[in-house]
């Protein structure tokens, strides 16, 4: 027999309902790993927002060290008896600041004056200064009284060098610097300053040559 019709609705058996499983033993929050990766993520962020930051800032200003030059030495006396050295020396250094955007106080300034690694002299009345773009600056340390001496060659080294006409001696700068960056100045520096100098003998036709010194951060 035919069917009676149905309305079009459809009957059949009722469909299960849909049901969320979850896996047991998972959490759905963020456990320790995720949270160290995050933290990670975070800092290795700031590192290399902060290496952009210094390449830039170095790009601009282009830092060069000083530069730093003895223009003349003379002795009027360097004289060694029973180890200890009568001396004036008065040595004229000229220092270059070479940068265009980068100022320079200088805050103290001390010389030293060595002899075969001895040192007899010592000047820390120098003037202090502010040294401006790409400025060259003057100073002019005094070594001058008599000072003992320590060491088993220096009477050997000051016979051997006063037949040669030249003394060897060292002289050394420690400055205390402050940079100046637009309105900001950077906390002190202290470069170490070495100038290895060659004296003529005080009476003698010898004359000195400009030195280059070494400069060490």
């Amino acid at each position: 027999m035919k069917q009676p019709q149905l309305n079009g609705a459809y009957y059949g058996p009722p469909i299960p309902p849909q049901h969320n499983y979850r896996s047991v033993g998972r959490s759905s929050g963020c456990g320790p790993c995720c949270l160290f990766c995050t933290l990670f993520k975070f800092i290795l962020s700031i590192v290399i927002i902060l290496g952009i930051v210094v390449l830039v800032v170095w790009l601009v200003l282009r830092p060069s060290q000083i530069k730093v030059h003895a223009t003349s030495a003379t002795l009027k006396q360097f004289t060694l008896s029973n180890g200890s050295l009568d001396y004036d020396l008065d040595v004229n250094m000229s220092i270059r600041n070479p940068n265009r955007r980068i100022g320079l106080y200088y805050d103290y300034i001390e010389a030293q004056a060595y002899y075969d690694d001895s040192r007899f002299g010592f000047d820390n009345s120098l003037q202090t200064f502010y040294q401006g773009h790409k400025n060259t600056s003057y100073i002019e340390p005094v070594f001058k009284g008599k000072n003992a001496l320590v060491g088993d060659s220096i009477t050997s080294t000051y016979n051997k060098e006063k037949s040669d006409g030249y003394y060897n001696i060292e002289v050394k700068l420690r400055p205390k610097l402050r940079m100046k960056i637009w309105i900001f100045k950077i906390k002190h520096i202290k470069p170490k300053i070495s100038c290895d100098l060659k004296v003529p003998v005080p009476g003698t036709s010898g004359s000195f040559k400009e030195t280059k010194c070494d400069v060490d951060y």
